[in-house]
């Protein structure tokens, strides 16, 4: 059975924006046995010893597959997804167009707007509103990427939902409360398809329960 490695207790301000939520997300939709081990991170479980042994960077999200241990969650869906057969297509060129939109959703979307939302919580120091501004234009120019690759498209990578759509999903969660999706249509539709899925709404719940919170205050 797998564990997965996730938030238990965290301060107010982390409560469901973790990144662990990906993972619960993709095995809820393959149906695969897995545990949470809840880590307290107000406490330091993830500076412990024990923790360190699986995580060098002691961060989460991280699953142990019955002993085959894995970090970071673009290798861990991509991982579920192989393992399963699940959410990832056959075909060798769709399968690299979903690893495409993965690396995308990671090293390209996600990165500004993490940053956003680490200015708009008060983190950003001395220069956060010119930094926002550089932000956000650089998360325009992709928001307006996604919002031509969608033309026409039901999900980002290939013609059925994928991990890659799982990424994006999650990802563009993150600016929710920012306004930068208004512009876009395609992207909040998009995006509002993705979240209505049963699967995340399950995760969701999950999550609220083990956090100690309601749904309607992650959501």
């Amino acid at each position: 059975m797998i564990t997965l490695y996730g938030f238990g207790r965290v301060y107010p301000g982390m409560v469901g924006k973790a990144r662990d939520l990906r993972v619960q997300w993709v095995l809820e939709e393959t149906g695969l046995p897995y545990r949470v081990h809840a880590l307290d991170y107000i406490a330091g479980d993830l500076d412990s010893p024990a923790y360190d042994r699986i995580s060098y960077f002691h961060q989460v999200p991280v699953i142990d597959d019955d002993g085959f241990v894995m970090a970071e969650s673009g290798a861990i869906l991509l991982y579920i997804a192989e393992k399963t057969g699940k959410l990832i297509p056959a075909d060798f060129v769709e399968r690299m167009q979903v690893v495409q939109w993965c690396f995308a959703a990671l090293a390209t979307a996600e990165r500004p707007l993490f940053e956003i939302q680490l200015i708009d919580a008060g983190l950003g120091g001395k220069w956060s509103d010119e930094r926002r501004a550089v932000l956000v234009k650089e998360a325009t120019r992709w928001l307006m990427g996604l919002e031509r690759r969608l033309e026409g498209r039901e999900w980002i990578a290939c013609e059925v939902f994928t991990v890659a759509d799982i990424l994006l999903a999650t990802v563009l969660r993150g600016a929710r409360r920012t306004g930068l999706l208004e512009p876009y249509p395609r992207v909040q539709a998009y995006y509002a398809k993705a979240l209505a899925r049963p699967a995340w709404q399950r995760t969701l719940q999950l999550c609220a329960e083990r956090q100690g919170v309601s749904v309607t205050d992650i959501s």
